[in-house]
């Protein structure tokens, strides 16, 4: 049975999806068919303003990695595009982000239904402790009242798609927390993954893993890509070469640069993303 059917056993019946504006255009560097977009976009955390106006599009099916210096807005953005930020009191936001043309800071856009179609995956992993790994898998269905027909297999079918089943198969009793860093940031992609997301976010999924468990979400991250519109933030210029299709430079607030990765790596047209690839700041 596929991941796709046995999802479709727990889905639970929608409202009619409410009337909302929607955009027939996207910003002019969009490539192909664009999942979401950001237009103007401002953020400010009590006075203090995180984000200038980003306007970017986000390619359906596609990676795409935002690189930048540390406080220049990175996270901030991704939390926004699935209103994670708004957990965060104080924060106010201006402009607007679409999903499939629909924006979700609609007045009748209920954010938790938001969240369910584009997933996050945070730097740190952080399965439940007190849940064992096969209810960590299960535990985003759970909390949303969602009950699989059959639980075991969904699991093991999320496992499967990210390469953990036949590590811990024999223990799935075991706590989440038992696992080692590489694996436990698996396991969490597996728990977002069984909400069958559209879109799915990663803040730093690779900045507390050692190589060899970079190189298992890297490859991971390819795996998804196609079946699912990724964002990842990143640090490492090299892996944002490595694994996406497309890549914006932030600096302060501001989208400097957004293009092709391979264009944008070698042959920027803003000096300030040439100086910082080339490591002269940042």
């Amino acid at each position: 049975m596929t991941l796709q059917s046995l999802s479709a056993s727990v889905r639970t019946a929608a409202p009619p999806k409410p009337t909302v504006r929607r955009d027939s255009t996207a910003p002019p560097d969009a490539d192909g068919a664009v999942k979401m977009c950001a237009y103007d976009l401002k953020v400010w955390f009590g006075k203090s303003q995180a984000l200038k106006g980003i306007s970017m599009p986000i390619p359906a099916g596609k990676v795409t990695a935002i690189i930048g210096p540390s406080g220049c807005g990175k996270s901030t953005f991704v939390r926004c595009l699935n209103r994670m930020h708004e957990v965060v009191p104080g924060t106010r936001v201006e402009g607007r982000v679409t999903l499939d043309g629909a924006d979700i800071y609609g007045r009748d856009i209920d954010p938790v239904r938001v969240r369910a179609r584009v997933g996050m995956v945070f730097q740190k992993p952080n399965p439940f402790p007190s849940m064992s790994i096969r209810d960590n898998v299960l535990a985003g269905l759970r909390l949303g009242g969602a009950r699989p027909e059959d639980p075991d297999a969904l699991a093991e079918s999320v496992l499967r798609r990210v390469a953990l089943w036949d590590e811990v198969r024999d223990g799935l009793h075991r706590s989440g927390a038992s696992l080692s860093g590489g694996q436990q940031q698996r396991l969490c992609i597996a728990r977002a993954l069984a909400l069958e997301p559209e879109v799915l976010l990663m803040d730093e999924p690779c900045s507390a893993l050692d190589p060899i468990a970079t190189a298992r979400i890297e490859e991971l991250i390819h795996a998804l890509a196609g079946a699912f519109t990724i964002v990842i933030v990143t640090h490492n210029m090299q892996q944002a070469a490595r694994v996406s299709h497309r890549t914006a430079f932030f600096l302060l607030g501001e989208l400097v640069e957004h293009a092709a990765t391979d264009t944008l790596f070698t042959r920027p047209r803003d000096q300030r993303t040439e100086d910082y690839i080339t490591g002269r700041f940042g």
